[in-house]
């Protein structure tokens, strides 16, 4: 077949039309509405977060930023959803860390894959999960929370999902001390505080953020916190400063946003950009500030480490506890 200088100059240009086109929609990203899925109920910290961001976002590039709640089989029903969206920077997931990680030991036929599916973008450490009681029963500390679930023979946590990080610290505490304590499920931690306003529950494992109403109107105590100590509560002792042994007390929860694998890198590197600039405002430094929250959201690469590091922890420690249930 003969090539002619035209035909070859025509199918030259048409190689560098596609990084050419990709390059131009991502410098030119946004120019519609952006959507946000949040994986949790309205009020929890997955929600408090979405919408934050989504106002630094959209004053910056000046575009709507709307946040939807699809909640449900652990954050799930979200990461489907946006799995299945155009990867052109429009649809945004805000998810959990358990989300991410040990929904592929607990949700059966889960219709994503994190390592397949996703690009993320940004971790946002949550602060800690605390395990906070009912302040009428006057526990203070875990062994306080040892003595009264061996005293009464049953006690209620709550958490937000089956295999979440608060049920594995249930399942934890159960395991080492011997306990029954029994986990009440709930589709995000905002419903969970309110029942414990409402006395139904004995206590529950969240975000200090979540907790509000239950800390501030004095209904509940903080009386165990993970990995290190809060600075809005620098008396309550970690887990393991207090006898726990589990390898979990020690990993790192984070809300997590993420877009669907495809997304143009720029768009994903501009996206990152966004959350970390939004992290050094006076409005979310001070609200970090109030709820105790001394680490920000980490860079994508950080992020990306991170999840390398932990995600294999968290999947075993949720495989363990599947299979201590069965036994």
């Amino acid at each position: 077949m003969k090539i002619t200088r035209r035909s070859f100059l025509a199918a030259t240009a048409s190689t560098v039309a596609v990084p050419s086109i990709a390059r131009s929609a991502a410098d030119t990203w946004p120019q519609r509405p952006i959507r946000i899925v949040v994986g949790f109920a309205p009020g929890g910290q997955t929600d408090v977060y979405a919408r934050m961001y989504a106002e630094f976002i959209g004053s910056q590039t000046g575009v709507p930023v709307i946040v939807e709640n699809k909640t449900g089989a652990l954050g799930s029903i979200a990461g489907a959803e946006v799995k299945r969206a155009v990867p052109d920077g429009y649809t945004i997931l805000f998810n959990t860390s358990g989300a991410m990680t040990v929904n592929r030991v607990l949700v059966k036929d889960l219709a994503y894959d994190t390592d397949k599916d996703f690009q993320l973008v940004s971790a946002m450490p949550t602060g800690g999960l605390p395990l906070i009681m009912r302040k009428q029963l006057g526990i203070t500390d875990l062994d306080g929370v040892v003595r009264h679930a061996r005293a009464t023979g049953r006690m209620t946590l709550g958490t937000f999902g089956v295999g979440s990080p608060p049920h594995l610290t249930i399942l934890a505490l159960n395991k080492q001390y011997g306990l029954n304590i029994e986990p009440i499920h709930y589709r995000g931690e905002a419903p969970m505080f309110t029942d414990m306003l409402a006395q139904t529950v004995d206590g529950g494992v969240g975000t200090i953020v979540g907790a509000q109403p239950v800390l501030q109107s004095g209904s509940g105590a903080v009386v165990a916190v993970p990995r290190k100590r809060l600075t809005t509560f620098p008396e309550v002792r970690t887990f393991a400063e207090q006898g726990a042994d589990s390898p979990l007390f020690g990993l790192l929860t984070y809300q997590c946003c993420a877009v669907p694998t495809g997304t143009p890198t720029a768009i994903v590197e501009r996206l990152s950009d966004l959350i970390m600039r939004a992290a050094q405002t006076e409005k979310v430094r001070t609200m970090f500030q109030t709820f105790g929250i001394d680490e920000g959201p980490m860079s994508m690469q950080a992020t990306r480490e991170l999840y390398a590091r932990e995600a294999p922890v968290w999947i075993e420690l949720a495989r363990q506890a599947i299979a201590d249930r069965k036994t």
